[in-house]
């Protein structure tokens, strides 16, 4: 059986969770979905990031321990997840044992590579982001006089302390070679190139311990220092695997999902350090755009920041991760927008397919008493919709293997417009009324038939509705997480003589 192992950030433990937080872990949970379905032994890793300065500084805003901080803000992810129907295999903190051991081994491996060294360190550092600057990084951006991050604008600290240093720069060739060896590890196309330019301008080495405050995992050998939060964070992919304690046939790992804020660290850095602890790299890290709200940044200070609990109760679950991975290309930026949600969903989900099963349904209920017939000799528009549905199948696993989620719905919701077509070319009720019951009884078969493999293909995106339409379909409860497209992917399994149950509707439409 072959692995897939799919992994999203780590996120902090200082904020709330948000529509950011929800769209890349909807994302990692298609993809995994979708491999459980093709048959692959599916890793699908996430978890929060309790480490760092900007946590303990917040928990002492709070006056609480950043423990306490910590157990707040991990019970909010870990009830959120459930009602995104997010299937993770595993949760990752970085405050759990077993993560402290990943993190001090590869330390050791880092160190025992001649690839640390300890030094003092002098520069600006942006705690928000957790980022060192130079001066010239914040002259280059245009914020010399103030001092501010050229990522996120906020005030940088002027920093004097003794570090250990990693050695980034002697890993500089091995990655560029790496990069353009493989054109697939870093995606978008337009992330890759951002890569490629700031690698080619030179890695300098990086500061990779502090001793102004305490809250992280010791430096080996030396508790004077913690480890920079960075190789914290990023070693949860190696935990999740089960590095250092067991073997770890999930590594390396097919495709680490992030925004495209922290790309520098999972395409840079991190591949570094791995070359440095001589761990295979992962095959590919993807990094997707921003979210807007109805055109508009969204900020606390504004109070446009979307909560997914509450789009949840207000639109569902299942029509928030359609909508999401529907609206805009994955790894652009995209604007959520609440009468965008509503036409999206009315037009494609309500109109299209909701229409297209009831109407189905319906007409074999009405005409067949609910059961499929024998299906005579095919016509033209019959082998037509099998091809369709067998490209569309060919297709989507094209698409979902480059994350081109909107292009596997695309396609998809092709076969579902077909269908409708199908139905007014073909017209059951006038072949009802002409007593041509073998040529009707072969058009409905293929419209259930389609029906039933198009749904299919919408399960990792929409596993409530499809369990939903499923069990129409076949006339029985289906546990969707069980369902393989060696098994079930097929055209022509639904055999003569079965019986749908009649129609409900599955996307009313929204006013």
């Amino acid at each position: 059986m072959q692995n897939y192992y799919v992994s999203t950030p780590i996120y902090y433990v200082n904020d709330e969770p948000h529509i950011g937080h929800a769209y890349t872990t909807i994302a990692a949970d298609v993809l995994a979905r979708y491999h459980r379905m093709a048959g692959c032994n599916v890793l699908f890793l996430t978890g929060v990031d309790e480490h760092g300065q900007k946590v303990e500084q917040a928990a002492g805003l709070k006056g609480i321990a950043p423990i306490e901080l910590a157990e707040e803000v991990v019970e909010r992810y870990r009830s959120l997840w459930p009602q995104l129907e997010i299937s993770n295999d595993d949760f990752v903190r970085t405050t759990e044992a077993r993560h402290k051991r990943a993190v001090t081994e590869i330390w050791k491996r880092i160190e025992a590579a001649g690839a640390i060294y300890k030094g003092f360190y002098e520069d600006l550092y942006c705690v928000p982001c957790e980022t060192y600057w130079t001066a010239t990084q914040i002259k280059d951006s245009g914020h010399a006089d103030d001092k501010r991050c050229p990522d996120c604008g906020r005030p940088v600290e002027q920093v004097k302390e003794e570090s250990y240093f990693f050695r980034l720069g002697d890993y500089q060739e091995q990655l560029l070679e790496h990069i353009r060896a493989n054109p697939d590890f870093i995606g978008p196309e337009s992330r890759r190139n951002e890569v490629l330019r700031f690698v080619e301008g030179g890695l300098r080495d990086l500061s990779v311990s502090r001793t102004t405050f305490s809250w992280g995992i010791p430096v080996p050998g030396d508790d004077a220092h913690v480890i920079y939060v960075w190789i914290d964070a990023l070693t949860n992919y190696l935990t999740g695997a089960g590095f250092p304690d067991k073997e770890t046939p999930h590594w390396p790992c097919d495709v680490h999902l992030i925004g495209k804020d922290i790309l520098r660290f999972h395409a840079v850095y991190w591949p570094c350090m791995l070359l440095a602890a001589g761990i295979p790299l992962p095959k590919r890290v993807y990094a997707h755009g921003w979210w807007t709200v109805e055109g508009e940044k969204m900020s606390k200070s504004k109070g446009n920041a979307l909560r997914p609990d509450q789009l949840i109760e207000e639109f569902g679950t299942d029509s928030i991760r359609y909508f999401l991975l529907r609206e805009v290309p994955f790894g652009q930026d995209g604007d959520f927008s609440h009468a965008a949600l509503k036409q999206r969903y009315n037009t494609e989900l309500a109109n299209d397919l909701g229409n297209l099963l009831n109407r189905s349904l319906s007409m074999l209920h009405k005409y067949q008493g609910g059961v499929l017939a024998a299906c005579s000799s095919e016509q033209e528009s019959d082998r037509g919709l099998v091809a369709a549905v067998e490209s569309m199948q060919r297709d989507v696993d094209a698409a979902m293997q480059r994350q081109a989620f909107h292009e596997a719905l695309e396609k998809i919701n092709g076969v579902v417009r077909l269908g409708n077509r199908y139905v007014e070319d073909n017209a059951p009720w006038a072949l009802s009324k002409q007593g041509e019951t073998e040529r009707l009884a072969t058009v409905l078969y293929h419209l259930v038939e389609s029906l039933r493999l198009v749904v299919l293909q919408l399960v990792p995106f929409m596993p409530g509705k499809c369990a939903m339409m499923l069990s129409q379909i076949m006339n029985e409860a289906l546990n969707v997480e069980a369902l393989r497209l060696v098994d079930h992917g097929g055209w022509g399994l639904l055999a003569e003589g079965h019986a749908c149950a009649r129609p409900s509707p599955v996307f009313p439409r929204m006013e």
